[in-house]
């Protein structure tokens, strides 16, 4: 397969463990070095967290041209904003090559994030530690004030969600602007700047093959992993924090928890990820769905190939 047009963008997405990476490597290694993977993910931007992200191996990225991992060191806290910057660098570069992009990933965020070319709001770290600590004591007044400043915004989240009511509120007062006026929102979907083919699994199937891989990646050290990166200097941050499998192994690390318990803990909490997944992604109107592997990859293989896949471009 040939892909060597500038503008080509093409996205394959789905839940976690429905095995699109595996589909995206062997489609960029067929069309080597013609297509180039991006992966979209907010996790395997983290150095030193390899196993349970399921990053490539580094024999893979020998293979294949990948793009978007290992930025940041697991310390450090990591933003979409930033994502998006890179990710727009890493294209054009991409482009200069004359070869084609394909998106492989499963954060729904940062996907449309790219996709969508969304304005992404400053942060303004001062004003969200303030909230932050008035949150934990009146979450209900901030949410007042959210509505007082932004009902739209306001309207749009759960009076409980606190981290989206200080995010909100962080941005009104920091910027002068309500945060619904950052770009239209996930509920609107323009014309895409991206194809996207979605792959789809059962939740059946879905739930068993998470299972077989956690137990997998534990078969194969993300204890010690997980070990490793929470005893390292600096240790893990906020954000690193929160990936699944490694919050719930952490238990085991630093609070003595059963390592059984912590391991049927990350699996359950990978299915519910599954879930939201693919709840987020079947919203997208746009997507292409494909419960059959080789029809999406027959498909993708047409995307690249043709005209097709040359779509406009947001940021140019």
């Amino acid at each position: 397969m040939s892909a060597e047009r500038q503008g080509v963008r093409v996205a394959l997405v789905g839940a976690t463990a429905s095995g699109k990476s595996s589909l995206a490597h062997a489609l960029a290694l067929q069309s080597s070095p013609n297509v180039e993977l991006i992966c979209v993910d907010a996790m395997t931007v983290y150095r030193g967290m390899d196993i349970g992200t399921a990053k490539p191996s580094t024999e893979q990225q020998r293979e294949v041209r990948y793009h978007m991992l290992d930025l940041v060191e697991p310390n450090e806290e990591y933003t979409v904003a930033a994502f998006q910057q890179g990710e727009r660098d890493v294209r054009r570069d991409v482009w200069a090559r004359e070869h084609a992009v394909l998106y492989v990933g499963g954060t729904g965020l940062y996907a449309r994030a790219v996709f969508d070319d969304f304005e992404i709001p400053s942060q303004y770290r001062a004003i969200r530690r303030e909230l932050e600590e008035r949150a934990k004591t009146q979450l209900d007044q901030l949410f007042q004030e959210l509505l007082a400043l932004d009902p739209v915004a306001a309207s749009r989240m759960e009076p409980n969600n606190e981290r989206r009511i200080v995010r909100a509120l962080e941005v009104c007062r920091g910027s002068g602007r309500p945060f619904s006026s950052f770009g239209p929102g996930l509920e609107t979907y323009r014309e895409q700047g991206v194809i996207q083919v979605g792959l789809r699994r059962s939740m059946e199937e879905l739930d068993a093959r998470i299972e077989v891989r956690f137990r997998q990646w534990m078969d194969v050290g993300l204890l010690d992993e997980v070990r490793h990166l929470a005893t390292s200097p600096g240790g893990l941050s906020r954000t690193a924090r929160q990936a699944v499998g490694y919050k719930e192994l952490l238990g085991n690390v630093e609070h003595d928890v059963p390592l059984e318990q912590c391991v049927a803990d990350a699996i359950s909490a990978s299915r519910r990820l599954a879930r939201r997944q693919r709840s987020w992604f079947e919203r997208d109107p746009r997507i292409e769905w494909f419960d059959d592997v080789e029809a999406a990859s027959a498909r993708i293989c047409q995307l690249l190939t043709t005209e097709g896949a040359t779509v406009r471009d947001w940021t140019t």
